[in-house]
């Protein structure tokens, strides 16, 4: 059973200020505001299978306050309670129009019924918190149902799990970089020197019980919450989430994308084996390229020479407390926003930009929501109990002399190293300096393609004009520009992971690293083109096919033979509502300037930015880059026909 709420204003949807319809077996009926399944803070009597009850709380002295209330099974009445010294109760009742079940919201003697010990601390807080007015406006907020919308979902349950979990290993982990010597339950590596960092990693995964496993669930946690960060995002972006009024919530999702690839870096960083601290070095040497200020900055992050003493011990608060504090700030503030703007939704019969139609917050949504989270926790946990990841007793203590075999980063990192890993090795030597070009290069490539990424929505609505808000959903094939350049955009990551990794495809395929790099440097370049062009031709291919399904129906698989010999395949028409949703999107037609000469003759002063929007606007949503949808007419045309089969 869907719920629908409607609202004329910015937050249509929320229950606060909205109607909202409920009816069995999908028929949808008028409910007074308020109306529910639980209790309904109005004078007006409620509807539903609960109470609907306002109160005000007496003085001590005797001050009265009065209830008013409806029950659908029970007895409804004005009750008025005095407080104080003792002061009669009096309470005055006609029945319902169904008997009344027994003991519900029947007095004994003309006494009301005491509150119950819940009703009572509700009350309290309420008087002091607040929290029925704002229960009552969001706990009957309609949410759409979809199986994308859980990939923001499983980002956020990770999360909790790394929260719970990082706990866990704080308690044991010890970020400190002395040197001792081990003597430890792994006897491979007793008398061997190493931190003190990474000994107290052994002894969780050794002697802690159940250390291994929490250090192992909380890596996968780790990449399970970047994985779904990035998925998430890529459903945004190509659904068009992002226009108004959301540009801010897109901003703090970027935010806690950034956020996530250093708090990986860090995180990993802090157990110091050999395959972390290769890490660490690979980032100490992409600062030193940073031209003037480079050997400051490495001098000050790791407090002297590399690998120094102090790294560790600056990671740490860093990874546990700075950035997770920071980034849980910005999950309540984006799904504050989310509730602020109501969530978006998919094209459909009966849902438009003032139009929710899902199901309620409480109880439908916050059931699926906690049945999901512990879902995700239970997957994390059995990968983490049966598949190794970060070994570190194989890698062993981190030596500045040696590095390991077939080192790799994880994937979310492995963009910005396939960056640094193709680039040539230029390098100019000038007044008796050395820029190395091959690796500042691609480390401020990273940012910027990032960058491009954080501004993207600001650029299209600036490209389109468009001011309004948007609460429907595109569907990708249906602005084939957006979404090439994200498959574009993928592209080029997939291409810079293989990059990252060129040795073991090396090592694994036996082929010749050289090959491979020279593969990665022209794919970079042919490989996000391609994909661009061919992604926007399958857009418009589906155009095209959703057109003609409107037009002349699904094809049955059914072959008709006409009087005269010809055969002919049955297509079956679509229904409304499938026609509706093919439909539905808007065509506007591209930004443009206008003519150049006005009505009297004379040249107008077009600025550079205008000119350059529209050059943009038509190279992108122009004429060739969208199929027309069919019209009425059209429709008419054709299904009034004789030849429509």
């Amino acid at each position: 059973m869907g719920a629908r709420e409607t609202n004329s204003g910015r937050n249509a949807g929320t229950s606060g200020s909205g109607t909202p319809r409920t009816g069995a077996a999908g028929a949808e009926g008028a409910v007074p505001a308020g109306a529910g399944n639980g209790t309904a803070g109005s004078a007006t009597p409620g509807s539903g299978n609960g109470a609907a009850r306002s109160t005000t709380g007496g003085n001590r002295n005797g001050a009265a306050g009065s209830t008013t209330g409806g029950s659908r099974n029970g007895t409804a009445g004005s009750t008025t309670i005095g407080a104080g010294n003792g002061t009669a109760r009096a309470a005055t009742g006609t029945t319902a129009s169904r008997p009344a079940a027994p003991g519900a919201g029947t007095s004994r003697a003309g006494r009301a019924a005491e509150p119950a010990k819940g009703e009572r601390l509700a009350d309290w807080a309420d008087g002091r918190l607040g929290i029925y007015a704002l229960a009552k406006a969001n706990m009957r907020k309609v949410f759409p149902d979809h199986w994308s919308f859980l990939l923001g979902e499983i980002c956020l349950y990770s999360f909790l799990v790394l929260i719970l979990t990082g706990v866990y290993l704080t308690l044991f982990f010890e970020p400190s970089g002395v040197e001792v010597v081990y003597h430890g339950s792994y006897e491979p590596l007793n008398g061997v020197i190493m931190t003190r960092a990474y000994e107290s990693t052994l002894d969780i995964s050794f002697d802690v019980r159940g250390g291994l496993l929490i250090r192992q669930i909380h890596h996968w946690a780790a990449l399970v919450f970047l994985a779904g960060m990035l998925v998430h995002m890529m459903r945004v972006f190509f659904t068009g989430a992002f226009r108004k009024p959301r540009e801010v919530n897109w901003l703090f999702g970027w935010t806690l994308l950034m956020l996530g690839l250093i708090t990986g870096l860090t995180g990993y960083s802090l157990p110091d084996d050999l395959l972390s601290g290769t890490g660490v070095r690979f980032a100490q040497g992409a600062i030193l390229s940073v031209p003037v200020v480079g050997t400051y900055l490495s001098f000050f992050l790791f407090g002297g020479e590399f690998p120094g003493h102090d790294i560790i011990s600056r990671f740490f608060p860093i990874h546990v407390l700075l950035l997770p504090g920071i980034m849980l700030g910005l999950v309540v503030a984006h799904l504050i926003l989310v509730f602020y703007h109501k969530h978006t939704q998919y094209p459909g019969p009966g849902r438009d930009e003032k139009s929710v139609v899902g199901m309620p917050f409480m109880p439908v949504y916050m059931a699926k929501a906690g049945g999901f989270f512990f879902l995700v926790f239970g997957v994390l946990s059995i990968v983490g109990a049966i598949a190794t990841i970060n070994p570190v007793w194989a890698f062993g203590p981190y030596r500045p002399d040696l590095v390991t075999t077939g080192a790799q980063p994880d994937w979310y990192l492995g963009f910005s190293e396939g960056l640094i890993r193709v680039m040539p090795g230029w390098e100019i030597n000038a007044w008796g300096h050395t820029l190395q070009l091959g690796v500042f290069i691609p480390f401020m490539l990273f940012p910027l393609i990032m960058t491009a990424i954080a501004v993207y929505p600001f650029v299209e609505a600036w490209i389109t004009g468009d001011r309004r808000e948007h609460h429907i959903l595109d569907r990708p094939r249906n602005v084939p520009t957006r979404t090439a350049l994200g498959v574009a955009w993928l592209t080029l990551y997939a291409v810079l992971l293989v990059g990252g990794g060129n040795d073991l495809w090396a090592t694994h395929f036996h082929l010749s690293i050289n090959a491979i790099t020279w593969f990665v440097r022209v794919a970079v370049f042919v490989g996000p083109a391609i994909a661009f062009v061919v992604t926007k031709r399958i857009c418009l291919g589906l155009q095209r096919r959703d057109r003609d399904k409107v037009l002349h129906g699904r094809e049955s698989g059914t072959i008709k033979r006409l009087p005269h010999g010809e055969y002919v395949e049955v297509h079956e028409p679509l229904t409304p509502a499938q026609r509706f949703t093919l439909t539905q999107h808007e065509q506007a037609p591209p930004y443009e300037v206008g003519p150049r000469v006005d009505a009297n003759g004379v040249t107008r002063r077009i600025p550079v930015p205008h000119r350059l929007r529209a050059r943009l606007a038509r190279a992108l949503y122009g004429p060739g880059t969208r199929i027309p949808k069919p019209t009425a007419e059209e429709y008419r045309e054709i299904t009034s026909g004789d030849q429509h089969h």
